[in-house]
């Protein structure tokens, strides 16, 4: 199998873990950057089915190694609270030091933001499960940096097309998305996983996000 079918492939199975495991909502939902969407994917219940955690982190692992580069990144560090857990996974796979990004600063000990060891100079690769605004990895990037980190490159399981690659990009920072919502959608309409009204309300938020941007 050529590396592009492989890819569409692994895609077509992690669309489908999504389905198995309910992580696809439907609805009226108040998301973290504090738009309001039709539809919701809840990636934060992922560690609570082992499989499902191990196919999604290897496949993470193996895109980062292809698409990145394990000679590019020094460490690993998790977005809060989402990220956290893939991140851990992940840096076990790739036998890097694993860090994690405090949402606030502590009032206590040596008050930092980031926990782990991390050295001035020290490349890092950030994770989270998605990405809607890029806000919440624009804030770890910045705690990162603020304690000497280097960052140029992020990883998301997830991007919901809705301005967060373009954001990140615009503090110097590469989104790596392993899955665009619009190649989700597709794939589970064309599997009839989803009917197509589901599709269509997925595919108009994309649009309207896109609208709203230009």
């Amino acid at each position: 199998m050529n590396p592009e079918k492989e890819l569409q492939t692994k895609k077509a199975e992690m669309a489908k873990i999504l389905i198995k495991i309910d992580a696809l909502k439907f609805g009226v939902f108040k998301l973290t950057s504090g738009k309001k969407s039709p539809y919701y994917i809840d990636l934060r219940i992922v560690p609570s089915f082992p499989d499902a955690f191990t196919e999604i982190c290897n496949f993470y692992t193996q895109q980062i190694t292809q698409q990145i580069g394990t000679d590019k990144f020094d460490r690993i560090a998790g977005v809060p609270i989402a990220g956290i857990p893939f991140a851990s996974q992940i840096a076990y796979n790739l036998k890097k030091p694993f860090l994690y990004v405090r949402k606030g600063i502590r009032r206590h000990g040596r008050k930092r933001r980031v926990e782990g060891i991390l050295v001035s100079g020290d490349r890092v690769l950030i994770i989270d499960d998605l990405v809607t605004t890029g806000l919440n990895m624009r804030k770890a990037a910045e705690a990162v940096r603020a304690e000497g980190g280097v960052v140029t490159e992020t990883v998301a399981f997830l991007d919901r097309e809705e301005g967060g690659q373009a954001k990140l990009a615009k503090d110097g920072i590469h989104l790596h998305a392993l899955m665009k919502i619009s190649e989700v959608a597709k794939i589970l309409y064309e599997t009839d996983a989803i009917d197509e009204e589901s599709y269509k309300t997925i595919t108009k938020q994309i649009k309207k996000e896109k609208k709203h941007q230009s």
